[in-house]
């Protein structure tokens, strides 16, 4: 049997540098205590002896985190190994190497070994960064943790002020993004069971609840303008799947998200494995599926070469039956598109874009009366053509069923996006970046998995 050693024992051989490290900042902690008891006690003094505190504290760990990681290897190089193998290759010892480690208290000097490969063509490894999992080689695991959840619901620019402001850790952009790149290529095989699973538990929780509808698995697919290098705009793709319980209220939204790409078929991919995963493990019957878009080109193309054609993956034989809403938002955007074609800008057909929208949101036939007046106004301007399918607001929610475009457009909404005309060229990340694709795509959901409650 193994018996630990006392922790007296302890202090007074293994850790008596780091007591003798950390004496300095006790007696700075005990003069603190004394500082504040000896005054009267206002907000003021409180306040400061908070945050002084705080920063006493984090330092601390700064320092018993750096005395940590510098006796996880050996020191003496004759106690470590000569050779090592790792993912089948061999690795010969090298010297140690100095680098800057940022962790939740602030950053910290870590020595560690490197490893050389014998074999050419292979980078050196660092056994010390892969046994703890440090990310990039550049953040501990719980910091790295945190920027990730950051990062999916900020900016880059508010991300960097939070990490200093916060940790005291100062990062360019390109550590960041390194960082961020590390941190969404070693979750991405892991997104897609998390966020199957974490549907299925909504799904689940929408059955059981009270209410006078049936539960609903609403899918929504919208693009976004997203800022590239040499000043081009681009579209990005993004893409949502989002549970409502027996009262119409949202359980919880998992996101999809893709860089600009021709054909989007990336995201078709992965959104069409999720909503089949899904229903693998879910009965579709009384279940209902709705798709909530815009009705441009790829999202209308997903749902007439997909959804209309999927089957049930429970019963092969029965075709699954999608209603398909074009979002009241967008719908909206066409209707305004119509005016100025017919009136051009002007104040009239602002009114009668006006008009119409009221007709859509009041009017049980308001699609009707839409296509009715475009058509009488077709032959003297020159409009030809409109969209009988269109859903009508009253129609829709009398069976609570969401019209607006916050289905579709919850992935998006994490993108900064603007016209060209209206934001000047910046520098931004590439297509191909992926810590954007990774974590901005697939934001605002849960933050681990990408999903959202």
């Amino acid at each position: 049997m193994i018996h630990p050693t006392p922790t007296k024992i302890l202090l007074a051989t293994t850790l008596q540098p780091l007591v003798r490290q950390l004496s300095g900042s006790l007696a700075q902690g005990a003069r603190l205590i004394e500082h504040f008891l000896h005054h009267e006690p206002t907000p003021q003094h409180m306040a400061t002896f908070e945050r002084e505190l705080s920063a006493l504290l984090r330092d601390v760990g700064r320092r018993i985190v750096a005395w940590v990681l510098n006796h996880v290897e050996p020191e003496r190089p004759e106690e470590a190994p000569s050779r090592l193998w790792w993912k089948g290759q061999a690795y010969r010892r090298r010297r140690q190497h100095r680098t800057s480690l940022a962790t939740l208290f602030g950053p910290v000097i870590v020595w560690r070994r490197l490893y050389e490969p014998l074999a050419p063509g292979l980078h050196a490894i660092h056994p010390l960064e892969l046994n703890l999992g440090l990310e990039a080689g550049v953040a501990t695991p719980a910091l790295a943790e945190r920027l990730g959840r950051w990062a999916a619901e900020h900016t880059q620019c508010q991300v960097l002020e939070m990490l200093t402001h916060d940790h005291g850790v100062h990062w360019s952009c390109t550590t960041l993004r390194k960082l961020l790149g590390s941190l969404s290529a070693g979750m991405a095989p892991h997104r897609h069971a998390a966020q199957v699973d974490q549907v299925v538990h909504w799904l689940h929780q929408a059955r059981v609840s009270k209410g006078r509808f049936q539960p609903t698995l609403a899918v929504g697919r919208d693009g976004v303008n997203v800022p590239l290098r040499h000043g081009a705009w681009k579209e990005g793709a993004t893409a949502t799947v989002s549970v409502m319980n027996r009262r119409g209220k949202r359980v919880g939204t998992v996101s999809l998200g893709q860089m600009p790409e021709s054909g989007q078929t990336t995201l078709t991919t992965q959104l069409t494995a999720l909503i089949q995963d899904i229903l693998k493990q879910v009965d579709a019957q009384g279940l209902r599926l709705v798709y909530v878009s815009d009705d441009g080109y790829p999202p209308s193309d997903y749902y007439h070469t997909v959804l209309k054609t999927m089957h049930d993956p429970q019963r092969p034989w029965r075709p699954l039956t999608w209603l398909r809403i074009v979002d009241y938002y967008h719908v909206c955007l066409y209707i305004k598109q119509l005016a100025e074609a017919i009136f051009g800008p002007s104040a009239k057909g602002r009114a009668w874009a006006k008009q119409m929208r009221k007709h859509l949101k009041t009017t049980s036939d308001g699609i009707t009366r839409v296509l009715q007046s475009a058509s009488a106004l077709r032959l003297k301007h020159g409009l030809w053509g409109t969209h009988p399918r269109a859903m009508t607001r009253p129609t829709r929610t009398s069976k609570n069923v969401r019209i607006g475009c916050g289905i579709g457009t919850t992935a998006a909404s994490a993108f900064p996006s603007a016209p060209a005309s209206r934001r000047p060229p910046v520098k931004r990340c590439s297509p191909s970046d992926s810590s954007a694709r990774g974590c901005r795509g697939r934001s605002q959901a849960d933050k681990s998995s990408w999903t959202s409650g």
